[in-house]
């Protein structure tokens, strides 16, 4: 999965000649996730993992290979558009994954979270490599060879996976509308809508300074960096007592002033260090913030509160990607590492919006309860 994107983008640009056509049909997937992927992730908590996602893969692996046969054959700029949309159906197998542990360590919180933290490093260093396993393929192969190498990869990891019947939780069956996790999860998804606005402005940001430097090359490499640090973060932090959702927000919010501070002394070398040590409080916040998810979704509706997350994330990354870049062209790439800065501020906010609003509701439950106690 982590392939798709860069892939897509190197294809279209390579056999069009047009980052804009390419940034176009890539935004046009994402904005398709984020309405397709909470149905899907509602459809594999009713019916059950190996049900929806087999399928759901199969239409997704049918969309990349069409985008590829309309870009090698010159079709119409639309069909690439239609095309790419169709993988829109991506199911959400970190959620699907994160899933089955909470189902096989519900009565041990310590291991869930020590679980939990080892799924967020494997997120980090897939999506660490990906990347740069999609680019060397487009450029030393040819330039499909990224998206047709992720499509097999995806497609027979999800038969592996769903094949592990005897881990996969059961369907939850019907479940009443009124039990949708959206109105739960409403504070902490503004929370990750801010955690996507630093992800996004970030990588933008860095792109734009190491090009300006000279580095443009070594882009993929320095980014590197900050997924390595989450990753080697996130292994630790599974050895280690879950902190408070406020704690790990806050050093975020510090740690993510560092690359601003770095790049204004104008020394690659600073800012690759400070990307490093800026990524050592992303996957601590990640997994605290989950744990949040599996807390306050509605029995039977995991997958769909996880998505519904991961959807606010991807939102977040496409604004922070788009204010970085007209931030860049008008004020340059050292003002745009003030952006990432401000969202992780944002995020703080938002997880201090999000606590009162849990205690204004909790005391709201406990005056009904007495109103309906009291005889008077």
């Amino acid at each position: 999965m982590g392939m798709f994107g860069v892939s897509a983008v190197m294809m279209i640009a390579g056999q069009r000649g047009s980052y804009a056509l390419a940034g176009a049909v890539t935004a046009t997937g994402l904005a398709a996730t984020a309405l397709v992927a909470p149905w899907t992730a509602r459809l594999v908590d009713r019916y059950g993992q190996a049900r929806v996602a087999v399928p759901a893969t199969l239409v997704a692996v049918l969309g990349s290979l069409c985008l590829v046969v309309c870009v090698r054959t010159g079709a119409p700029a639309w069909t690439l558009f239609a095309s790419y949309a169709a993988t829109a159906t991506t199911p959400n197998i970190g959620g699907m994954s994160r899933a089955r542990w909470t189902h096989l360590l519900r009565d041990s919180p310590a291991s869930h979270h020590t679980a939990m933290s080892l799924e967020q490093a494997a997120d980090e260093l897939c999506f660490l490599l990906g990347p740069v396993l999609a680019a060397f393929l487009c450029t030393a192969v040819f330039p499909e060879a990224g998206t047709l190498a992720g499509a097999a990869l995806f497609l027979t990891g999800m038969l592996v996976f769903t094949a592990q019947r005897s881990t996969e939780p059961p369907a939850a069956g019907a479940v009443p509308r009124h039990g949708s996790p959206l109105r739960a999860l409403a504070p902490l998804l503004a929370l990750f809508g801010c955690l996507g606005l630093v992800f996004g402005s970030m990588e933008v940001a860095s792109i734009a300074y190491l090009d300006a430097a000279g580095l443009g090359a070594a882009s993929g490499l320095v980014l590197a960096l900050q997924a390595a640090g989450s990753c080697a973060a996130g292994l630790l932090y599974g050895t280690l007592r879950p902190r408070a959702l406020r704690t790990c927000v806050c050093a975020l919010a510090v740690l993510m002033a560092l690359p601003w501070a770095a790049a204004a002394t104008g020394s690659p070398a600073a800012l690759a260090g400070a990307l490093l040590l800026a990524g050592m409080a992303t996957a601590p916040t990640m997994v605290t913030a989950m744990s949040r998810v599996h807390a306050l979704t509605p029995a039977g509706r995991l997958n769909e509160g996880m998505t519904l997350a991961v959807t606010a994330i991807l939102a977040g990354i496409a604004a922070g990607s788009a204010t970085a870049g007209l931030t860049v062209d008008r004020l340059g790439a050292t003002t745009a590492y003030l952006l990432p800065a401000a969202a992780a501020v944002a995020a703080v906010a938002a997880a201090a919006a999000g606590r009162f609003i849990r205690r204004a509701g909790d005391r709201s439950r406990v005056v009904r309860t007495a109103a309906a106690l009291d005889p008077r």
